[in-house]
C-alpha cells in the first residue's frame, strides 16, 4: 500500500512540474507546428482514425473511465495538427438528433466506451463517461440499423453512489 501511494505522489509531483502530465491531453502539442507523428507520440496510438471534412484525418483519443473526456485530433492534409478537441460535452451531444447515422456520433463524439444491445426496446445503448459540474454520462440510443433514436446526457448513478457513502 505504501508503494502505491508513493507512486501516486510521484505521478502527482512530476504532473504538478509540467503543468500537465503531457501526453494525456496533448498540452504540449501546437496545432499549425506539430505533425501526426508528434500527436502519435505525445498521446500514443489512437483508438480510433476516421476521415474528416476536407480530407482531414480525425484521430481519437479517448481517455476513459477516469479521464471523462475523449480528444478529436484533426490532422490536416500536410500532416500538421489543425486542433486538439475535447469532444464529450453537453454542446456535441445536443448535435446528435434523431434520425442521425451510427456514422455521424462517431465522428461527433469518437468511439463509444460501451455498447449495449437492449432487445426488448431493439436499442443499441452507447456510453460514454464525461465531466461536467459533476461526472456525467452521454447516452446515445440506436436502432439495430443504426439510426439514433436519442440522445440524452444525465448524472453519473454510481459517482452519485460513491458521494453518498
Amino acid at each position: 500500500m505504501k508503494r502505491i501511494l508513493a507512486w501516486g505522489l510521484v505521478v502527482l509531483a512530476a504532473g504538478c512540474a509540467g503543468g500537465k502530465l503531457a501526453g494525456f491531453d496533448g498540452g504540449n502539442l501546437v496545432p499549425g507546428t506539430s505533425t501526426a507523428e508528434e500527436v502519435e507520440k505525445s498521446m500514443g496510438p489512437s483508438k480510433d482514425k476516421r476521415a474528416g471534412p476536407n480530407g482531414e484525418t480525425i484521430l481519437w483519443y479517448p481517455r476513459l473511465p477516469y479521464g471523462r473526456v475523449s480528444y478529436a485530433a484533426r490532422i490536416g492534409t500536410d500532416g500538421k495538427l489543425i486542433a486538439l478537441e475535447q469532444r464529450l460535452t453537453r454542446e456535441n451531444m445536443e448535435k446528435i438528433k434523431p434520425g442521425a447515422r451510427e456514422d455521424d456520433v462517431r465522428d461527433v463524439l469518437g468511439p463509444p466506451q460501451r455498447i449495449d444491445w437492449f432487445p426488448r426496446q431493439a436499442v443499441n445503448a452507447w456510453t460514454y463517461q464525461a465531466q461536467g459540474i459533476q461526472p456525467q454520462i452521454i447516452v446515445v440510443e440506436l436502432s439495430k440499423e443504426g439510426v439514433v433514436r436519442r440522445a440524452y446526457m444525465m448524472d453519473d448513478p454510481e459517482s452519485a453512489a460513491r458521494d453518498r457513502m
